[in-house]
């Protein structure tokens, strides 16, 4: 990993194609910065973040807290336990358009994340009903609390495989760490349809 992780503010986050597992690769300035391991059918979600491919060092995690999925709270840590942040997914406001909290470790919300455009939001879920994949882009916006300042956007790219672009340079004062901001890049793949 660079050491300007938590200086960088646009990073690429693409799905490499294995089997038995998604994994991702995340860069920042057209550097790999982190590789995330997500285990496919796994009863409860435990995603690790690593600092190289061949996944010698974790960085650091999400952790469910619970199987259940409605309102959805998902632990970053680092992989000695330290909580970094939280990610919630806010069910009421999921039902239109999915929408996502994001919590500092003291589970302050510092931002939310939510699908940029209803009618998209309602053709995905359309089309999740009777297709289970069909590769519609969705875009995320990620604002301050209570209708504040535009800290950033996570963008789906076109094409069968799956790529974001997520561009924090709004957050000039930091607001979310890096860490978070990245883990919900991969929240908003790999844990999206749940």
């Amino acid at each position: 990993m660079t050491s300007d992780w938590s200086g960088a503010d646009r990073f690429v986050i693409d799905q490499l194609i294995r089997p038995m597992a998604n994994l991702y690769r995340i860069q920042a300035d057209g550097i790999p910065v982190a590789f995330v391991r997500q285990k496919r059918m796994a009863i409860k979600e435990d995603i690790r973040f690593y600092a190289d491919e061949g996944q010698t060092r974790e960085l650091f995690r999400i952790k469910a807290r619970s199987l259940m999925e409605i309102n959805s709270r998902y632990d970053v840590t680092t992989p000695e336990g330290e909580r970094i942040g939280v990610l919630g997914k806010v069910f009421g406001k999921s039902l239109f358009r999915s929408t996502w909290s994001i919590m500092a470790a003291d589970e302050r919300e510092v931002a939310i994340a939510k699908e940029r455009s209803v009618s998209v939001a309602l053709l995905r879920r359309a089309a999740e009903l009777v297709v289970d994949f069909i590769p519609i882009p969705f875009h995320f916006t990620i604002d301050a609390p209570d209708g504040g300042a535009h800290l950033g956007d996570m963008n789906r790219r076109v094409g069968f495989r799956d790529t974001y672009d997520l561009d924090l340079s709004g957050d000039t004062g930091r607001t979310i760490d890096r860490r978070l901001a990245v883990a919900l890049g991969i929240a908003l793949d790999a844990l999206q349809s749940r």
